[in-house]
């Protein structure tokens, strides 16, 4: 083993053992292994070690596709290498969904993400999080609404969770920073990725004091497919879910449904029966959101303060190596 590999062990449950992180990078980057078939995969006598092990025959057995198997028997190593090396500088991290710190709220979702790729402090995934999504080309007067309501949010202790998005998602992680709150920002890319490449200097910001989140592995561009899977991690790490200004069809909208599937609270700013935005908002409410005028709405609905506010940062921001990805 590498002097980088032998300094990246994790313990798993209880009894189980010290894993070797490489397996578990080796298998995040698998193909056409999502969340439900690599939770199913762990359950394996020795995983996810002995995967890599495992006769052919064995794997066909547990129902692994042919490119499944072909990659885990034989692995790109030397990606995972570099995953390794990324992961020993300062403010980086990979939680597997059987460490203490894996997120207890996210682990209850119908398919939770087996592993965590994290830039920044990972003890902010625990603290008490309200999501707030919504257009990515909102009025400004959403824009004000999304900032004020994120900034007294973390005034009241509650981590703010967005997307990073531009429009409500970024006026909801800057109006949490604006209070010296904690804010996380969940990727839909890898973490050596800027999804828009507009972000590069809020990610930083977010970074220094709160969390930026994704189950993609290093290089993961942004792709489609990605940002709905993105969503059900906003809302499965959060309390409930807030939609300021949001149009029918709209990925703000699934975020809503997949917060209200996974059991947790939903809430809707309503506006003019004029803009187009309000709509989706509205939609939510007729189907048993709830009505949003101030954050004291939300916080009577989830029992008032979060966490204790954060102090003021020790540490200047880590590092960030982040590649540009397109717009």
């Amino acid at each position: 083993m590498s002097s980088i590999s032998s300094r990246h062990l994790e313990f798993g449950n209880e009894g189980s053992g010290a894993t070797d992180l490489r397996f578990w990078l080796a298998l995040a980057r698998a193909p056409e292994c999502g969340s439900r078939r690599f939770i199913a995969l762990l359950a394996k006598p020795g995983a996810p070690e002995s995967l890599f092990s495992a006769s052919r025959a064995a794997l066909e057995a547990s129902g692994a596709s042919a490119a499944l198997i072909d990659h885990l028997q034989a692995p790109d190593w030397g990606r995972v290498e570099l995953d390794l090396a990324w992961l020993a500088a300062p403010g980086r991290h990979c939680i597997t969904f059987r460490q203490q710190q894996y997120p207890a709220l996210l682990k209850e979702i119908a398919m939770p993400p087996p592993v965590l790729f994290v830039l920044g402090d990972p003890e902010v995934l625990s603290v008490r999080q309200i999501a707030i999504v919504g257009s990515r080309n909102p009025s400004p007067t959403g824009e004000k609404i999304a900032f004020e309501m994120a900034a007294q949010l973390a005034g009241a202790g509650f981590a703010v969770t967005s997307g990073l998005a531009l429009g409500i998602d970024s006026a909801s992680h800057r109006g949490a920073l604006s209070a010296a709150g904690r804010t996380v920002a969940v990727l839909g890319t890898g973490l050596d990725q800027v999804y828009p490449r507009s972000s590069r200097a809020l990610t930083e910001e977010i970074a220094a004091t709160g969390a930026v989140v994704s189950e993609f592995p290093l290089g993961t561009p942004p792709r489609a497919a990605h940002f709905p899977r993105r969503n059900r991690i906003i809302s499965g790490v959060s309390l409930g879910t807030l939609v300021v200004e949001a149009a029918l069809r709209s990925g703000s909208l699934i975020t809503a449904r997949l917060a209200a599937e996974q059991g947790r609270e939903v809430f809707a700013v309503p506006g003019s029966i004029h803009n187009p935005l309000a709509r989706g908002c509205h939609a939510l409410i007729q189907q048993g959101a709830k009505l949003v005028e101030s954050v004291t709405d939300v916080l009577e609905e989830l029992g008032g303060c979060g966490a204790a506010p954060p102090s003021p940062p020790q540490q200047a921001a880590p590092e960030c190596d982040l590649d540009d990805a397109s717009s």
